[in-house]
């Protein structure tokens, strides 16, 4: 493959809700570029994006995947993301590193819950997008009521650029209304001729090319004084289309069919003369020092992104990485930025699906792979020794659901740490964590299907079974009362020398989020002072055990103010065990409680939905702390007990048909109620007897 320049380049991000028909659209662009020979199909397990078996196996994109179509003596780098929000990972961290976004909307439901966060993801990142509206040949599919749902649904300036010839079976291509003329179904991957208007849709062209043209000369006041004054030249409408779609003034919508190739090589040229280029762009700025940039040019000191790893029990690590300045060339030692490391790399390769093309450099503005990288993760800054940056990383999403995991055989649990902590390289938001007080490993992801698929791919490449379970909840429990003059008396004689410790306390509860307070007045000796810590150390060690319900004790403060000591038979030992005892009988009398997390969740969910999920929160036991309008949704801020949340985010995209989210992070501790503490406390004792 020949090396392009940065301005031939055009990094293209191909994002939709599950099922919009991305992986057909982007087969269809390597088809016409000549990067396949045939056009594949999702449903045949065929296609050259959708490679992996268990894509293949689920019909539907579960990775990221960098495919290359040449068109027009340029390059477009397609990436193929996967639409089902379990796998939103590989969105955040695709988003990050492109320059431009293809919405697919499907022509016959129009936007869905995905559509519409996709995006809001590219909101997030200020990405300039184009709009495709796909399977205009499907039964029920209409240009119209999808172009309206754009526009109410994504309160997109959604400006048409092309109109359909026909629809549904009747579907034979589309009108580019800036040049006036027709574009009907290819031969094979030829370039599509010229073809007249068809008469019923010249007045409807005209039309829709009028506002075309007003909204072009909006993005510059020298096109604005250009329409005024006359009319503008298709080039000077195409100059006003780029500018407005790289400042995302608004989003150009085309149309097509993605598996029958129409509309497909106009959406092409429109990637290439309407999307910026890197060097359309600009420079990159550091993470650490917004004045250091590089400019995107291969005679810039080299920086790159990693944005993907795979890992490869066999192959090793697969690295995916942007070059934003520079050139990264293969066999050379470069610098990661972010880990303060020495990198030593391989063979560099282009990926066009899973085929790799041999390269010996990538240049500014392009993207490429590497194996085997020693130190470097995804999201690290890649870098020349002798001229360091670092750019700014990947924000991926926080997971939303925990499972405890637990290998299926018996003295895999080295193995599982292994390959989980493999897992997680590959997929960030795939996070694993050891509670400390249930004691419980957990893994935590953005659904169901993100476990699972993860699970199985252990099992394939790492050949770990694992099996799950709901997580516990880490209850925590206190006292409500003051109990003063407790004694602790720790006092043994069985031949030779005994054991003996003596110790007097108060018990008092703290404000919540204390934590513990351990005070020491002995006066007088009546303790020696090498012997406190012990005290201390068997009150925190009885403590950790729990009173109710084995759960650690916390927010309480213990006064240590008189004991008794034998000057022989006094030991660490007998006063660590003096202060257990003294906790323990202090405890008893204190009106011990459990404690649950309560945890601070953000709901975002369009208006019509905000009566269930209110009536929702409050079978949660959830406390709404704030509602804000925010467009044509609403956020929700509530307080509620972490056991009502476990399953939240499949509850939640049932109620709001896959159109709300949240956040959630950990708040505070509050008393449980005692119905939910008597069930806690029941069924910690059936485990104990188990």
């Amino acid at each position: 493959m020949k090396q392009y320049r940065t301005d031939e380049i055009r990094n293209i991000a191909i994002i939709a809700h599950s099922g919009a028909g991305k992986t057909s659209l982007v087969e269809a662009m390597l088809y016409n570029g000549g990067a396949i020979e045939r056009m594949g199909a999702v449903d045949s397990g065929t296609s050259a994006a959708d490679y992996a078996a268990d894509e293949i196996e689920r019909k539907t994109t579960l990775n990221c995947s960098v495919c290359i179509a040449e068109w027009e003596g340029h390059k477009l780098n397609l990436i193929d993301t996967p639409g089902a929000e379990d796998f939103y990972g590989d969105l955040y961290s695709v988003l990050r590193i492109v320059d431009a976004v293809v919405v697919v909307v499907d022509a016959t439901t129009g936007v869905e819950g995905g559509t519409e966060k996709v995006w809001e993801v590219a909101d997030q990142y200020g990405l300039p997008r184009l709009i495709f509206i796909n399977k205009m040949d499907k039964e029920n599919a209409s240009f119209e009521n999808a172009l309206a749902s754009i526009e109410d649904i994504l309160e997109a300036r959604a400006v048409p650029i092309q109109l359909p010839i026909g629809k549904e079976d009747n579907f034979a291509g589309v009108v580019d209304v800036i040049q006036m003329a027709a574009y009907l179904q290819p031969d094979g991957n030829k370039r599509a001729a010229k073809a007249e208007i068809p008469a019923e849709l010249e007045a409807q062209a005209e039309e829709t090319r009028e506002a075309l043209v007003e909204v072009a000369a909006e993005s510059d006041d020298e096109l604005i004084e250009k329409f005024f004054e006359g009319e503008l030249t298709d080039e000077e409408i195409q100059n006003g289309l780029q500018l407005g779609i790289s400042e995302n003034q608004f989003a150009p919508v085309l149309c097509g069919a993605g598996l029958n190739n129409v509309g497909v090589q106009q959406l092409m040229d429109t990637l290439i003369n309407g999307c910026p280029s890197p060097v359309d762009v600009g420079a990159v700025k550091s993470a650490e020092n917004a004045e250091e940039t590089r400019e995107p040019s291969s005679d810039a000191p080299m920086s790159a992104i990693v944005f993907k790893t795979i890992a490869d029990p066999f192959a090793g690590q697969l690295s995916f990485f942007r070059v934003y300045s520079g050139t990264l060339q293969g066999d050379s030692q470069v610098s990661n930025s972010t880990r303060r490391e020495i990198e030593r790399l391989g063979k560099t390769t282009f990926m066009n699906g899973k085929n790799a093309i041999s390269t010996p450099q990538v240049e500014a503005g392009d993207i490429g792979a590497l194996t085997k990288l020693a130190a470097t993760q995804t999201g690290d800054t890649l870098c020349d020794r002798d001229a360091s940056i670092q750019l700014a990383g990947i924000d991926f999403p926080n997971s939303v659901l925990s499972y405890a995991i637990h290998p299926t055989r018996e003295g895999d649990d080295e193995k599982l740490m292994t390959s989980l902590t493999r897992m997680s390289e590959e997929d960030p938001v795939f996070r694993i964590e050891r509670n400390e007080v249930t004691k419980q490993l957990l893994v935590s992801g953005l659904g169901d299907l993100h476990i699972t698929v993860n699970r199985e791919r252990m099992a394939d490449k790492f050949g770990v079974e694992t099996d799950v379970e709901p997580p516990k909840v880490p209850y925590r429990e206190t006292i409500r009362r003051t109990v003063q003059a407790v004694q602790g008396r720790h006092k043994r004689q069985s031949g030779g020398r005994g054991q003996f410790g003596d110790v007097t306390i108060n018990l008092s509860p703290l404000q919540r989020g204390e934590g513990f307070e351990f005070v020491n007045n002995i006066v007088g000796g009546a303790i020696p002072r090498n012997y406190i810590p012990a005290v201390e150390k068997g009150i925190r060690e009885r403590m950790d055990r729990g009173l109710l319900a084995g759960f650690p004790i916390v927010d309480i403060q213990i006064d240590l103010y008189d004991g008794k000591y034998h000057p022989v038979d006094s030991s660490d030992m007998a006063f660590q065990i003096a202060g257990s005892i003294a906790f323990a009988a202090a405890a008893e009398q204190a009106d011990a409680c459990l404690l649950e997390p309560v945890m601070n969740v953000t709901i975002t969910v369009p208006e019509q939905f905000m009566g269930n999920i209110i009536g929702d929160l409050n079978g949660r036991r959830g406390q709404v702390m704030g509602v804000e309008q925010l467009g044509k949704k609403q956020s929700i801020q509530a307080n509620i007990p972490l056991s009502e949340m476990l399953r939240y985010s499949i509850d939640l995209k049932s109620m709001t048909s896959a159109r709300g989210n949240f956040t959630m992070e950990f708040s505070h501790y509050d008393i449980a109620p005692d119905d939910v503490a008597q069930k806690v406390i029941a069924a910690s004792k059936t485990e104990e007897e188990e």
